[in-house]
């Protein structure tokens, strides 16, 4: 299925990928703020499914189709920009869900997380040009893409699993004192605002 001298020379460079902080990263660090660890981890792996849909996607050639249509590609990026600002205002207008009585269901974290990532034509544009150097053009692609793209969901998965458990668990503490809580309410806002101003200013290369 895949060459595993190339799967070798995939597994340190993916790691590296998880490793660096990004906008998958801090998303899952604002959800734990606002909604604790266990949303936080619901949203972690909703990311990890959206890396596998690119990964399939590109395998099928539709990231490459995205990729060559400006308008297509705007047209995902401001729904993405769109949705992170939606989510900002929600995080503004009730703060942290827990300290006021109403968790944030996993589900609905999970499908946020999701959303946010498949609605990121950055992720479509990174897969298309970073998968292909570790696939083996004389074996089939999907089934190679959707190994990789699983190792990048674990791995995703662990990695802003981790920061958003931290996050939530400190959110959990801080939202004891209401100033504190309508604080981390301001500052979840304002890490979903930045991540829509991110993906608003950017330009395809």
């Amino acid at each position: 299925m895949i060459d595993p001298w190339l799967l070798l020379a995939f597994l340190p460079a993916a790691l590296a990928l998880n490793l660096t902080p990004g906008a998958d990263m801090m998303f899952c660090f604002g959800q734990g703020l606002r909604a604790g660890p266990h949303p936080a981890m619901a949203a972690s792996a909703g990311i990890a499914l959206g890396s596998l849909c690119h990964a399939a996607a590109a395998a099928l050639g539709v990231s490459a189709l995205v990729a060559a249509a400006p308008w297509l590609f705007d047209v995902i990026r401001w729904l993405g920009v769109g949705y992170l600002l939606w989510l900002a205002l929600g995080a503004l207008r009730t703060g942290p869900l827990e300290a006021r009585g109403r968790p944030m269901s996993p589900a609905r974290a999970f499908r946020e997380g999701l959303v946010v990532n498949l609605t990121n034509p950055k992720v479509i544009l990174f897969v298309l040009a970073f998968l292909p150097q570790f696939a083996d053009p004389s074996r089939a692609l999907l089934p190679q893409f959707l190994v990789m793209g699983i190792m990048l969901g674990i791995g995703g998965l662990i990695v802003n699993g981790a920061v958003g458990v931290f996050a939530g668990g400190l959110g959990r503490r801080l939202a004891r004192a209401p100033r504190l809580a309508r604080g981390m309410g301001i500052a979840t806002a304002a890490i979903f605002a930045a991540l829509a101003a991110r993906l608003a200013i950017l330009e395809r290369s």
